[in-house]
C-alpha cells in the first residue's frame, strides 16, 4: 500500500488548465482516468489527508504509485480523451457500465451492394444502419414481416444470396412478392437501394410523408380505375398503420429524444435508455455499474452519455436528452454532444408534462433492473458456490460456510437500542430465521456490549436446545427463556424434529470492525463454543477483520465473496434499523390507553371512533364508558382508574412533520405510519419469528 505523499507532484508542476489525468500502479497500468476543469486544483483533492476521503478514494489513491497529466485546450477536449483513456485501459477504479442483456438490433447493411435487412447484436458495424434496440428478436423479426410488402428488400443471407443467382431462380419470399429479388435482376441496384433507403427512413420516424403519399397514390389509381393497383396500396398503408401501432405514441409533439433515468444503490447503479423517435418509443437498453468510486448520480449520467454516444454521429444522436440530474459541467458535455451529432442538441431535466411522466416510467424501469440484477446475482447457484467458496479460503474455514447469521446493532443516540439476526443458507435469504432483540442487560450506547449480549443470548439457546434433543449432554447450560428466539418456548416442531433455529451457523458475521469481532468471540468463549468462526465488515473499507488479529483479509472489490458479504452486513442493517424505527415511532406514539390492562386494539379503537378523542374519553363517567360495544363494567372502571391516574403527557410530535398532536391524535389504536413511513401496529411483540418487523 503505497504512501500517496511519495508520489506527490510539487504544486508549481501542475498546470492550472483542463487537462485529463492517469493514476498508475506499481505495475504502471492505470488504474483511474479523470479529467479536470482545472488539474492543480482537481489533483489537489487526491493528496489531502486520507481520513477525509471517501474510502473508495483512499484505496485508488493508496493502490497507485504515479500520476499523470496531459494538458489540453478545452474541457470537450479532456471529456473525448477520457472516453478515449478508459475504453484503451480498461480502468479498473473508473465506473464500467456493461449491458445487463444482449440487446438484439434491427440492422440495415448499407455498406453492401444490395443492403440487406437483419436481427442483429453485439457490436456496431460502419455502413450499416441500426434500429433499436428491442427487447426480443421477434418483435424484430414482427415489424420486418410487416414492412416487407411495402419495402421488399433484401433479407437473405449472402450464401443463399449467391446459390438464387448462380441458379436464376429466386427464394420463396421473391415468389410471393416479400423480396424485390435483386438476386435474378428483377430490379436494378439502384432501385433496390432506394427501396432500402425509404426503409431506413420509415424506421427513424419519418412516416407521415410517406403514408400521405402512399394514400394520394391510392386514390390516384381508384380514379383511374385501377381497382388492383389502388387496393395493394390500401394493403401497404394498412400493414404500415400496423406496424406503427406496435409502438405507442408516448411523446405527442413526435420528438425524437433519449431519456435516461438512473437508480443506485451504495454498491451499485442501473441505467435505463428509452430511445423515442417521432414520438414514439422505438428501443429500450439498460446498463449496470459497480460504484467503485464516490460518485454522484450527475456523474453517473455524464459516464452513461459517455458510452452511449461516444462512437456516434448524426441522427443517432437525438435533438434531445433527457436526464435525472445534469453533469457537474453541463456546457462542455452538451457541446460535445452537438459535435457528435452536427446540430444543437439540449441535454435537461424534464420538468412536467408527457416527459416528466415519460421519465417516471424509465425510473420504474432503472429501479426493477436494479432489483432483478441482484436478484439473478444472489440466485445463481454457480456465483453463490464460489461465493461460499471465496469466503471459506479468504477466512481459512474447513468448508463452505452453508448457513452464515449476521447480528447488527442499531439505536438512536443510545435511546431503543436494538439487535437484528439475519440468515442466509446456502447463499439465499431465509426470512423466516431472522430475529430481533432489546437490549436488556444495560441502558445506553454500548454497541460493543450490546453485541456481546446478543451473541450470548442467542448461542445460550442454542445450547439449551442442544441438551433438550440429546446432542449435547455434558456440562450445565443457563436456560433461561428471554423471548427473543421465536415466538413461544416450545423449539421443536409438531413431529417432534427440532426446529431450524436450533442449528448452529458455520460463520457469524458482525457489522464492525476489530472490537464488535472481538465481543462476539468472548461471548462464544465464555460459553465453550469453539466450532463456530467469526468475522466483521467493516463500512469503511469493507474490511473482514477476524478475532485476534492486527491486519484485516482485504478481498478483491470483484469477488463474489465480498458481494456476498457486503449483502449479508446490509440485509441485517436494514432489518436492524426498520425495528428500531418501529420501536422509536411507537414509542413517540403512545398514549395512556396502552397502560389499560386487557385493553386490546379493538377495544381501543371502538373507544375512540364513540368518544372522538382520548381527551373526552377521559372526562366520560363510568356508565357512559360502559355504553361502548364490548366494554363492560368492570373494563369501563379500570380505564377510568387509569386515564384518571394518569398525568397529562407532554405534547406529542410528528416526528415527520415536526407538528405538535392534540390528544386526540395521540394514542389512537389504529396502524400508524413510524418516522421510516413503514406501518407500526400497536401490540406487536418486541421480538418475533417471520418477515418483517
Amino acid at each position: 500500500m503505497a504512501d500517496p505523499s511519495s508520489y506527490r507532484p510539487k504544486p508549481g508542476q501542475i498546470p492550472d488548465s483542463p487537462g485529463v489525468y492517469r493514476f498508475r500502479d506499481e505495475h504502471r497500468r492505470v488504474i483511474y482516468v479523470g479529467k479536470a476543469k482545472s488539474l492543480r486544483q482537481r489533483l489537489a483533492n487526491y493528496f489531502q489527508d486520507l481520513a477525509g476521503l471517501h474510502p473508495r478514494t483512499r484505496t485508488m489513491v493508496t493502490t497507485a504509485a504515479s500520476v499523470e497529466w496531459t494538458v489540453v485546450s478545452t474541457e470537450v477536449e479532456a471529456l473525448q480523451l477520457e472516453y478515449s483513456w478508459i475504453k484503451e485501459y480498461d480502468p479498473r477504479f473508473n465506473v464500467k457500465y456493461r449491458d445487463d442483456k444482449s440487446y438484439p438490433y434491427l440492422a440495415v447493411t448499407m455498406n453492401e451492394e444490395f443492403p440487406r435487412v437483419q436481427v442483429m447484436r453485439g457490436h456496431k458495424k460502419k455502413g450499416v444502419r441500426y434500429f433499436g434496440p428491442y427487447a426480443h428478436a421477434w418483435a424484430i423479426r414482427d415489424t420486418v414481416d410487416l414492412l416487407l410488402r411495402v419495402f421488399p428488400v433484401r433479407t437473405c443471407s449472402a450464401g443463399v444470396f449467391k446459390n438464387a443467382a448462380r441458379t436464376g431462380r429466386p427464394c420463396l419470399l421473391g415468389y410471393i412478392g416479400k423480396c424485390s429479388a435483386p438476386c435474378v435482376g428483377r430490379v436494378p441496384t439502384e432501385e433496390h437501394r432506394e427501396l432500402a433507403e425509404d426503409f431506413c427512413d420509415f424506421m427513424a420516424g419519418r412516416t407521415g410523408a410517406y403514408l400521405r403519399r402512399l394514400e394520394k397514390q391510392m386514390m390516384e389509381a381508384a380514379e383511374e380505375m385501377e381497382y388492383e393497383r389502388a387496393a395493394r396500396l390500401r394493403d401497404d398503408i394498412e400493414a404500415l398503420k400496423k406496424a406503427m401501432e406496435k409502438n405507442a405514441v408516448v411523446l405527442a409533439d413526435a420528438t425524437d429524444a433519449d431519456l435516461i433515468a438512473v437508480a443506485e444503490d451504495e454498491l451499485e447503479a442501473a441505467v435505463q435508455i428509452f430511445h423515442v423517435r417521432g414520438g414514439r418509443v422505438r428501443g429500450q437498453r439498460g446498463w449496470v455499474t459497480d460504484k467503485v468510486e464516490e460518485i454522484t448520480t450527475g456523474a453517473l449520467v455524464e459516464h452513461a452519455l459517455q458510452q452511449l454516444y461516444g462512437e456516434e454521429t448524426g441522427d443517432a444522436v437525438p435533438k434531445e436528452v433527457l436526464v435525472p440530474a445534469l453533469p457537474e459541467l453541463v456546457e462542455p458535455v452538451q457541446e460535445w454532444l452537438t459535435g457528435r451529432r452536427g446540430s444543437n442538441v439540449s441535454l435537461r431535466i424534464p420538468q412536467r408534462g408527457d416527459k416528466r411522466a415519460l421519465m417516471e416510467t424509465v425510473e420504474r424501469n432503472a429501479q426493477q433492473a436494479l432489483v432483478l440484477h441482484k436478484t439473478k446475482r444472489a440466485s445463481d447457484l454457480t456465483t453463490r458456490s464460489r461465493a461460499l467458496e471465496e469466503i471459506a479460503d479468504a477466512l481459512e474455514l474447513d468448508s463452505a460456510p452453508l448457513r452464515i447469521e449476521c447480528y447488527d446493532i442499531s439505536h438512536l443516540q443510545g435511546d431503543d437500542v436494538v439487535a437484528s439476526m439475519v440468515v442466509f443458507e446456502d447463499g439465499l435469504q431465509r426470512k423466516s430465521e431472522y430475529r430481533r432483540f432489546q437490549i436488556k442487560g444495560f441502558e445506553g450506547q454500548d454497541d460493543v456490549r450490546s453485541m456481546h449480549e446478543v451473541i450470548t443470548r442467542r448461542f445460550r439457546r442454542y445450547l439449551a436446545e442442544k441438551e433438550r434433543t440429546g446432542e449435547w449432554t455434558d456440562g450445565e447450560t443457563d436456560g433461561e427463556s428471554d423471548g427473543e428466539i421465536g415466538n413461544g418456548s416450545t423449539l421443536t416442531e409438531d413431529d417432534g424434529r427440532p426446529k431450524r433455529f436450533a442449528y448452529p451457523p458455520q460463520l457469524v458475521v458482525v457489522d464492525g470492525g476489530q472490537p464488535q469481532v472481538a465481543a462476539a468471540k468472548r461471548a462464544l468463549d465464555e460459553l465453550g463454543i469453539d466450532d463456530i468462526a467469526v468475522c466483521g465488515l467493516a463500512k469503511r473499507l469493507e474490511e473482514v477483520w477476524l478475532p485476534d488479529q492486527d491486519d484485516p483479509v482485504v478481498l478483491p472489490r470483484t469477488s463474489e465473496g465480498l458481494y456476498l458479504l457486503q449483502r449479508v452486513r446490509d440485509e441485517a442493517h436494514r432489518f436492524a434499523i426498520t425495528y428500531q424505527r418501529t420501536k422509536r415511532a411507537k414509542r413517540f406514539r403512545a398514549g395512556p390507553l396502552d397502560d389499560v390492562p386487557g385493553l386490546g386494539d379493538t377495544r381501543k379503537q371502538a373507544l375512540i371512533k364513540h368518544f372522538g378523542s382520548v381527551k373526552k374519553l377521559r372526562s366520560a363517567t363510568i356508565d357512559q364508558i360502559c355504553e361502548v360495544p364490548g366494554i363492560g363494567r368492570k373494563t369501563a372502571e379500570t380505564i377510568a382508574v387509569a386515564l384518571a391516574q394518569a398525568a397529562p403527557a407532554a405534547p406529542a410530535v410528528n416526528t415527520a412533520t415536526g407538528e405538535i398532536m392534540e390528544d386526540e391524535e395521540v394514542g389512537t389504536p389504529e396502524t400508524t405510519a413510524g418516522a421510516s413511513g413503514e406501518p407500526v401496529t400497536a401490540g406487536a411483540p418486541d421480538e418475533r419469528r417471520g418477515q418483517e418487523p
